[in-house]
């Protein structure tokens, strides 16, 4: 069965009258690709039945928050790659340079019978949508399309931890883990004279960007839909069946390495709920849980918290507990400048951070620990909160994410229980190198770690 673009993912933002226009226009903004888009084919739909062409605009803004040419890199590696799926499809892609997205949206929106925009779960995201809401002239239809339940669907508040949202998901998943086809224009708009940038050249148009040039890019993962789809195929067929066992061994490559393509939109989570789910076997319950449960968490998360990137976000008895250890004695004291450059006493910790900052990657076992010993380390647990989040979205390909927040939030104790008192911590759950020295290999961590470096740096 291949699903109609079922009502709970759309959402009209305000109450315009139908109006005249010459296409309908996609705003592309947090979905960065041509495959398995419910808000692309929601606009096909609506172009085929006025008969009018689908134009799709993305805003390419130089000051989005906290990121730098490491992010804009991969994600232009993966607007090129959406451009080329598009004109194979007929469809013209429009990308402007803005102060904020939605004043490209807005302009181009005078011409069009009406507007397509995507969803997305972040404070200032949201305010862009809403933003244009209010100014246009023609409607605005919002189309879920970034996680497998819509976020309202799966729960109407903020939920405690994974085992309060994980039943309520559950329940719901046989409606939304369904295909979804691709629906054919029925008429082009690659004819259509509408001005736009190049981005066909991913790095020439980097170039010309007045961006934060602080952290440069990686080689490794490049963007795109194709990249992450061939990176797909690779762990159903060789890690899929080892991820249950070895997701938290950093030296197992046991990973699907998803993340940074989910975060730019570049592949849909649909989609790699489906291909898991088809290849089955072992792996497939627990990647599951991985990609839908706790992903979705996270956006549950950002979407009803509007504190969430601040210590405030934490609940009630991680906040009282921490600032009741606020004074404890801590063995060692760091500042942000020591912590980003890796100088720790800690060789496990400071592998860890080389990594991000090597590869805009780190694996997810070690970023518990990364997060954890932050904390510890820091003067005071609001400090220690705002220096794990900086280098998290400073970093990271997949920053500034709801993820992200969810995870750093995860280290001062949201969405866990209380644990066993003890220093610093309170009681918020503990971590130590001897804990990871007990799941894995941590010195061959280290090593491999060094070599990577040794190799970038030369």
């Amino acid at each position: 069965m291949r699903e109609i673009v079922r009502h709970e993912r759309i959402k009209l933002l305000n109450d315009r009258a139908a109006a005249s226009g010459r296409f309908v226009l996609y705003w592309m903004q947090a979905a960065q690709r041509a495959e398995c888009n419910h808000a692309l084919e929601y606009a096909i739909e609506r172009a085929n039945a006025l008969a009018l062409p689908v134009v799709v605009y993305f805003g390419l803004t130089e000051k989005y928050p906290e990121a730098n040419e490491r992010h804009y890199r991969f994600m232009l590696e993966g607007l090129a790659d959406a451009r080329g799926a598009l004109e194979k499809r007929g469809i013209k892609f429009v990308v402007r340079a803005v102060s904020s997205p939605e004043i490209g949206a807005i302009e181009l929106s005078k011409a069009a019978a009406l507007v397509v925009v995507d969803r997305d779960y972040l404070r200032h995201t949201r305010a862009w949508r809403g933003a244009a809401a209010r100014r246009m002239e023609c409607p605005l239809v919002q189309v879920e399309t970034n996680v497998v339940v819509p976020v309202e669907e799966a729960s109407p508040k903020e939920e405690y931890a994974a085992a309060t949202i994980r039943p309520k998901i559950m329940k719901q998943l046989g409606r939304f883990m369904v295909p979804l086809g691709a629906r054919r224009p029925k008429r082009g708009s690659l004819a259509l004279r509408i001005p736009s940038l190049d981005i066909a050249d991913a790095g020439a148009a980097l170039a010309r960007l007045k961006i934060d040039r602080s952290v440069g890019g990686v080689e490794i993962p490049r963007g795109g839909t194709g990249e992450a789809k061939k990176r797909l195929r690779a762990f159903l067929a060789t890690k899929l069946s080892r991820f249950a066992d070895s997701r938290n061994d950093p030296n197992a490559d046991a990973l699907s390495g998803m993340s940074p393509y989910l975060h730019f939109g570049q592949i849909s989570p649909l989609h790699i709920a489906l291909e898991v789910a088809k290849k089955g076997g072992r792996g497939s319950k627990e990647y599951i849980e991985e990609l839908v449960v706790r992903r979705e968490l996270s956006m549950n998360f950002v979407f009803y918290n509007e504190r969430y990137d601040s210590f405030e976000a934490l609940p009630d008895w991680a906040r009282k507990t921490l600032r009741e250890h606020a004074k404890d004695r801590r063995e060692y004291i760091y500042g942000e400048e020591a912590f980003e450059n890796a100088r720790t006493h800690d060789p496990y910790w400071n592998a860890a951070q080389d990594e991000m900052r090597l590869t805009g990657t780190m694996h997810g076992y070690m970023r518990m620990y990364w997060g954890k010993k932050i904390l510890e380390w820091s003067r005071t647990p609001e400090e220690g909160y705002r220096i794990a989040l900086a280098l998290n979205n400073r970093y990271e390909l997949d920053g500034r994410d709801p993820n992200g927040y969810a995870g750093v939030a995860w280290c001062f104790g949201k969405h866990d229980r209380p644990w066993q008192r003890r220093a610093v911590f309170g009681m918020v759950r503990y971590m130590n190198a001897n804990g990871l020295r007990r799941k894995f290999d941590a010195d061959a961590y280290v090593e491999r770690v060094a070599r990577l470096k040794a190799a970038i740096e030369t």
